[in-house]
């Protein structure tokens, strides 16, 4: 009976070191491969050569790249503006890893507001509908940040889509000048109850007189 009780041991030991070996051989092969990181380059007007971005290194300019395109609609207007209105091109290709998987021209001095023009054509052969879409009102202050040679733009509200004009009209960003306004404002206001409270006064004196005159 000892005999067999060590038997059934060993067997039973040999069995979970042979399990446990496998799982610790096992378990770094069969896990799953890390996607490869995302990636964009821009190529365009005062570029040399192509920007090549990385998430590994630039995580924060890549994301920021990507979200100007990757709110667009599988339809889009069959017709931008016209070539002379679209102002400088810059060609954006998204990546995974090393290998090309999208690709869209971004216009983000087009009259009227920043376009996109996302190409029937794409690298990683998808069929999908060319045609053009509102870019966001942040395009231009993305790119720029991103290492595209654009003027700085102090007056683009981050996010939403259509529009590349002043965010606020021009006369609102004159703080002197609403001050001043304010305080004519309280001016006249200031006037104005002076002004009622003596034709108040001048008609209570007058009726107190009035009915003095008629108790004597």
């Amino acid at each position: 009976m000892v005999r067999h009780m060590r038997w059934l041991a060993t067997v039973l030991a040999g069995a979970l070191a042979t399990a446990l070996l496998s799982l610790g051989t096992a378990g770094p092969a069969s896990a799953a491969p890390k996607p490869p990181p995302a990636g964009v380059d821009i190529a365009g007007e005062g570029l040399s050569a192509p920007l090549r971005l990385r998430a590994d290194t630039q995580p924060t300019q890549v994301g920021a790249v990507i979200d100007q395109v990757n709110f667009l609609a599988p339809t889009g207007m069959p017709k931008g503006p016209k070539p002379a209105d679209l102002g400088p091109k810059y060609t954006v290709v998204v990546l995974a890893g090393e290998t090309p998987k999208q690709t869209y021209d971004l216009y983000p001095k087009a009259v009227g507001g920043p376009r996109v023009y996302r190409p029937a054509k794409q690298p990683d052969g998808r069929k999908i509908s060319a045609g053009w879409f509102l870019g966001r009102l942040s395009m231009s202050e993305t790119l720029r940040t991103a290492g595209v040679p654009l003027e700085r733009q102090f007056d683009t509200v981050s996010g939403g889509v259509g529009g590349g004009e002043r965010a606020l009209p021009e006369n609102t960003l004159d703080p002197a000048k609403d001050l001043d306004k304010a305080l004519g404002d309280l001016q006249r206001l200031l006037l104005l109850n002076v002004g009622v409270m003596l034709t108040i006064t001048v008609g209570l004196a007058g009726i107190a007189l009035l009915i003095r005159r008629r108790t004597r």
